[in-house]
């Protein structure tokens, strides 16, 4: 399958067997190739995990803990040919991560994302709103993980208003405006903004029917730390949008800074879906160890889009839970999860304490 063909089909329509398949030898592949390239890794595979290849199935790989990215810089290319430096929000830890993209990683995570979301939009760009103020995005040089998913969104809609001021202050009589103007055209409106971002500055800043848009869609992530912190489940976050705006198609994804492009969105029924060119593995904390369905343990995520730096296969800090293989009643193949929040208090140690 050449590129063209990976990011125009669907991406949820390969079964689970097909799929591993096509991702383990393009997967080892990247690895050996991060081998060569990144002198880092290389230390770390001769440390963990050499004479380890050829790998038998996709849990055999070798994989990086995320926060790694905040205290090493992981390069598979050389200092010139950085195309663009993304940085994570640091939400938990004064240090964010770095990662260095070249034009064809930057490329193919492009073409990625928008692979994923028009399966759930559409193919045409929609009239925007985003949960945030312009500032977000003025360097586009350096961004942070808030600024990065902004403008990877700004790709599926048009017209864009920004919901909010720089100061974070709800612009209603401009959202107003705009929503006028869009009333008559009787199409569906997108909504995107970070989760906690969304439901601290935009829905308690409304009340009920002050602004309904029935025929929207409502995309959001991050931010589930804070929501955590304020006893809000996804559940009551759906209830507010419903009661807020009327909004019924709302939905969040699951991503990280680290690994771009390869997002997880959330269903209808409400499990986060891995796209054909990304999956997950769930391992248990004690022996790190597959889980098996049904059994919470740290999530691993892995892509075969990055080849500018060693983040094909990550360690999250994230608790995770296999739900199904194949079936999820939203008719998409392969693994659906759902996420449980951060590993509590705790860092995912190991080789990163061997670069230090």
């Amino acid at each position: 399958m050449n590129e063209s063909e990976l990011f125009s089909s669907n991406p949820y329509s390969l079964p689970q067997s097909e799929k591993e398949a096509f991702l383990l030898p393009k997967l080892s592949a990247l690895t050996q190739y991060h081998r060569e390239h990144c002198p880092e890794y290389t230390r770390l595979l001769q440390l963990f995990w050499d004479g380890k290849a050829p790998f038998k199935q996709l849990a055999d790989l070798p994989y990086l803990p995320v926060n790694l990215f905040k205290t090493q810089k992981l390069l598979s290319i050389s200092p010139g040919e950085v195309f663009k430096v993304l940085r994570s929000s640091g939400t938990t830890s004064s240090q964010p991560s770095q990662i260095f993209l070249d034009s064809a990683t930057a490329h193919r995570q492009t073409l990625a994302l928008a692979n994923i979301m028009t399966s759930f939009l559409g193919p045409k760009r929609l009239p925007m709103v985003v949960i945030d103020h312009p500032n977000v995005i003025a360097d586009r040089n350096h961004f942070n993980a808030r600024g990065a998913a902004i403008l990877g969104m700004l790709n599926f809609g048009r017209e864009p208003c920004y919901a909010l001021d720089a100061k974070m202050h709800l612009n209603l009589s401009v959202l107003k405006d705009w929503m006028l103007m869009q009333k008559h055209r009787e199409q569906p409106i997108l909504f995107f903004g970070l989760t906690f971002v969304v439901w601290e500055h935009f829905l308690n800043q409304l009340q009920p029917n002050e602004m309904i848009a029935p025929q929207g869609i409502l995309i959001h992530t991050g931010g589930w730390k804070k929501m955590q912190e304020s006893a809000i489940s996804p559940e009551m976050f759906k209830q507010k949008v419903h009661q807020t705006l009327q909004i019924n198609h709302c939905h969040n994804f699951y991503g990280m800074v680290e690994q771009v492009g390869s997002v997880f969105m959330e269903c209808e029924q409400g499990f986060f879906h891995c796209p054909r060119f990304a999956e997950v593995i769930i391992r248990r904390p004690k022996n790190w160890q597959k889980c098996d369905p049904q059994e919470t343990g740290v999530i691993q995520v892995l892509s075969i889009l990055p080849s500018s730096y060693p983040g094909h296969s990550l360690l999250t800090e994230d608790l995770g839970r296999l739900k199904g293989i194949d079936d999820c009643a939203c008719g998409r193949k392969g693994k659906y999860f759902e996420v449980l929040g951060r590993v509590p208090q705790a860092e995912i140690r190991g080789c990163s304490d061997t670069l230090g």
